[in-house]
C-alpha cells in the first residue's frame, strides 16, 4: 500500500520510523495537481525489483529543506533516508532545479534527484543543478517510472 505524507508529518517523526522495505520518495512542487500527477505515476512500485513505494509531499521550498533536514537526522539514527527526490523546475517562487542545486551543495551523499521541467530544451539546466535526470512536462508516467527505475537502479 503507498501512502502519501505531507510535510508535517516528516516534521513530526512519524514518517522517519517506516520500514526500509520501501522506497521512500520526496515530491516538491507548489501544484498539488502536479504532486498528484508524480504519485499517480509512480504506482505502488517503481519496478519489480523496488520496494513499494511511500511518497512524500512538500509545497514550498522551506518545506523541502527542513524534510531533508529530519531525513539526514533520521539516517544519523540508523534510520532510512528518503531514496529518491522528484521536484518540479517550475515550482514558484522557489524553483526545482535552484533547490536541486542546494541540495547536493549542502546536503552529504544526497538522494538522487529526478527533476519535472518546463520543455525539453531545459535540459541543460537539469545539468547544472547536477539532477541524475529529468522529463518534461506534461508528466508522462510511462516515462516517469522508467526513468526512476532507471536512477535507483
Amino acid at each position: 500500500m503507498r501512502v502519501a505524507h505531507t510535510h508535517s508529518d516528516v516534521l513530526a517523526g512519524t514518517a522517519s520510523t517506516a520500514p526500509t522495505g520501501v522506497t521512500r520518495v520526496l515530491i516538491y512542487s507548489d501544484d498539488s495537481t502536479v504532486r498528484a500527477q508524480i504519485i499517480a505515476g509512480l504506482g505502488r512500485r517503481i519496478s519489480v525489483d523496488l520496494p513499494p513505494v511511500e511518497a512524500f509531499e512538500v509545497a514550498t521550498g522551506p518545506a523541502l529543506l527542513a524534510a531533508m533536514e529530519e531525513a539526514t537526522k533520521a539516517t544519523l539514527k540508523g534510520k532510512k533516508g528518503f531514496d529518491l527526490l522528484i521536484l518540479d523546475g517550475e515550482a514558484v517562487p522557489e524553483g526545482g532545479m535552484g533547490l536541486a542545486r542546494q541540495i547536493k551543495d549542502e546536503f552529504f551523499n544526497s538522494p538522487p534527484i529526478l527533476l519535472v521541467v518546463g520543455r525539453p530544451d531545459d535540459a541543460w539546466l537539469a545539468t547544472w543543478s547536477r539532477a541524475e535526470g529529468y522529463l518534461p512536462h506534461p508528466i508522462d508516467p510511462f516515462a516517469l517510472v522508467a526513468l526512476a527505475a532507471k536512477i535507483l537502479a
